[in-house]
């Protein structure tokens, strides 16, 4: 079993930055947490140790509540955050792309690394291609992944097709890992026939079930609790698994993370909170989203395991990822992961960064790309070539720009889908409206798109 209370490897630099060990930090923050001696009262308040009476007289005074013993002290003074350490941040390469001295041993078998690589170009290459389509006026809306590859395909690698995701909006990549064609993210991107969610969502906003990819939500942090009561459910059911929830340090902001976090750490839920620490909420940078120890240093206040990894080195995702699911399917309990890397986008195809970032900033953290990190690493160990990555691009072009032409001539769905599947048999209330829009859309067709068959 992988070690939990230790650090692998040496740290780089200051601590608290970038280091290249692997543990999982105790959800106790340091609390005393330990094997609870017979006591002369009930277990809340004051209390007096048998052991230490048997001793001579002297007396251990303690707070007990529950399993925790909290000693007394008579210093009186207020804890200063700043006396607390930083989480320090796992990474297994450096800015460079080169293997950290020591990381041997974390380094990845041949087929899986040229697997991942392959996917993180493919990532990239629909990104460019689709974020140029919306761009055109092809479709209403596109998010891209630039700069988070690494977070997003490295994780997927570590988990189980098996395993729940509640995903926020940047981890297509994680259904592209998992089997997803180009063709059915181009469907669902222009809403037509073929969409597994018939049109019905915004660009983007994908599921699917028999890939265990619960549908994106747009309202923020609504997939956190809707995680922990799955995977609550998944517990009591025996399911074998785990479920993980993604989201931003923008959505941490929210009442919803604390409430998931509550009930998934009370309830012992097997959950792998995931947070992509990007710097970015749309425009709010970091800085003013929170204070203290980022995200994953809330972890020891909801009494949960937490872990801090380098999101832009495929690698050490890969592991931080994998070490947190082996965690919780043996403790049946959750874990959180903070994932740091930058959004070298802009947030959506309805944002302008540079209108609230530098320039220098953007191009500063573009030369840190964590594709072109995992492509010299896979290049020092003699398993990637320039002719490979010729091919391996031109073919993710070509391929690209097909399906988005061939998504583009599919017709809509029927306009009566609109009021199909929320009930088993449409009400007489929705048949009533149906018919008014129906009406409406047979006199004004020229305000309707001719590819939506009006039944």
């Amino acid at each position: 079993m992988l070690a939990l209370n230790r650090l692998l490897g040496s740290a780089l630099g200051k601590r608290g930055l970038l280091g290249s060990g692997l543990a999982l930090a105790s959800g106790s923050g340091g609390a005393a947490r330990c094997s609870v001696p017979a006591t002369t009262t009930s277990s809340r308040g004051k209390s007096t140790s048998k052991e230490a009476a048997g001793g001579g007289g002297a007396e251990d005074e303690f707070y007990q509540f529950r399993d925790q013993k909290i000693p007394y002290i008579q210093d009186l003074r207020i804890r200063d955050p700043s006396e607390v350490t930083s989480l320090p941040c796992f990474r297994v390469l450096d800015d460079r792309g080169k293997l950290i001295s020591g990381c041997e041993k974390f380094e990845l078998e041949k087929d899986l690394s040229k697997d991942m690589y392959r996917t993180m170009v493919r990532l990239q290459t629909l990104d460019t291609l689709f974020y140029e389509a919306q761009r055109q006026g092809r479709f209403s809306f596109y998010m891209t992944c630039f700069g988070e590859e690494a977070t997003v395909i490295g994780s997927a690698a570590a988990l189980e097709t098996a395993d729940h995701v509640f995903a926020q909006y940047r981890e297509h990549g994680l259904l592209l890992w998992r089997g997803q064609t180009f063709q059915e993210f181009a469907d669902q991107c222009y809403g037509n026939n073929r969409d597994f969610g018939k049109g019905r969502q915004m660009p983007i906003h994908y599921g699917r079930k028999d890939l265990n990819v619960h549908t994106i939500s747009s309202p923020l942090t609504t997939q956190l609790p809707q995680a922990a009561g799955a995977a609550y459910a998944n517990k009591l059911n025996g399911y074998d698994g785990i479920t993980v929830a993604y989201f931003g340090e923008g959505a941490a902001s929210e009442g919803d993370f604390h409430a998931a976090m509550n009930f998934a750490s009370t309830l012992a839920c097997p959950v792998l909170f995931f947070c992509r620490n990007n710097g970015w909420a749309i425009s709010t940078p970091s800085d003013e989203q929170y204070t203290g120890d980022g995200i994953a240093g809330r972890g020891s206040a909801y009494g949960m395991p937490a872990l801090r990894v380098d999101g832009m080195d495929a690698i050490a995702m890969y592991h931080a990822t994998k070490t947190a699911r082996e965690y919780i399917m043996e403790h049946k309990s959750p874990v959180l992961i903070e994932a740091m890397s930058y959004r070298s986008s802009h947030h959506s195809t309805s944002d302008d960064s540079s209108r609230y970032r530098e320039i220098s900033e953007m191009q500063a953290w573009k030369a840190r790309d964590p594709v072109a990190r995992f492509q010299i690493w896979l290049e020092d160990k003699g398993w990637w070539s320039d002719e490979e990555e010729t091919e391996v691009r031109g073919e993710a072009r070509k391929e690209v720009m097909k399906v988005l032409d061939a998504a583009e001539r599919e017709n809509k769905l029927p306009l009566r889908e609109m009021v199909t599947d929320v009930y088993d048999e449409v009400p007489q209330h929705l048949e009533k409206q149906y018919q008014e829009i129906k009406k409406f859309a047979q006199e004004n067709k020229h305000l309707f798109p001719n590819n939506v068959p009006i039944e």
